[in-house]
């Protein structure tokens, strides 16, 4: 959705615009594919482990969004992946496999915007500490939002947003190198009833 909602902000730019997916879950893969489809949007999606074999390499791009599964304990890890320029994530939590594997996709002006637990701001299992040190240390993280809880239907574990930016000097406003912006959203909203069958 929100990449239809980007065409449309830049339909001057049409045909010059690229969307790039990969999604392991043959399902959800489907239905990504015809979601896009619906909404005449020219996007390359393909199935396939993001860990295991990345479909695009070489691809570096401007933006992404991503919402990947929290929290994941059942992933391929290779020790020796080169997108763990800044630690090697633990077997256990994928989390700073994502960020990390993102990361290696962005452009040099490339920012990114991800869905995680909020755990992963915090967390010091295994590695997660100092990988979280060397993003900050490297000016790669621009800003950190707590979510409030409740967000999603699927999981009750609360999550954040965090956006990674590869040059915070190349703005239009200013300057932002080595400022990280904090936001705690989790008191902000209200609950919005689940509607039941009355009859």
């Amino acid at each position: 959705m929100q990449s239809e909602t980007f065409i449309e902000m830049h339909e001057h730019r049409r045909g010059k615009i690229s969307i790039f997916g990969q999604e392991s879950n043959p399902t959800t893969f489907r239905l990504a594919k015809m979601n896009l489809a619906i909404r005449g949007i020219d996007a390359r999606i393909e199935l396939g482990d993001t860990f295991r074999a990345d479909k695009f390499p070489e691809l570096k791009v401007d933006y992404i969004l991503a919402n990947p599964p929290f929290n994941d304990s059942d992933y391929y890890r290779a020790e020796n992946d080169e997108r763990w320029k800044y630690g090697i994530p633990p077997a256990g939590n994928a989390n700073y496999a994502w960020l990390q594997h993102f990361i290696s996709k962005l452009a040099p002006n490339g920012t990114a915007g991800i869905v995680l637990s909020n755990g992963s701001m915090s967390s010091d299992i295994a590695t997660e500490g100092e990988i979280r040190k060397a993003l900050i240390e490297a000016d790669l993280v621009d800003c950190m939002v707590a979510l409030p809880a409740q967000l999603f239907y699927n999981t009750q574990i609360p999550a954040c947003l965090w956006f990674l930016a590869r040059n915070k000097t190349n703005s239009k406003f200013r300057n932002r190198s080595h400022e990280i912006l904090f936001i705690d959203a989790r008191e902000l909203g209200s609950m919005n009833p689940r509607r039941t069958n009355q009859s």
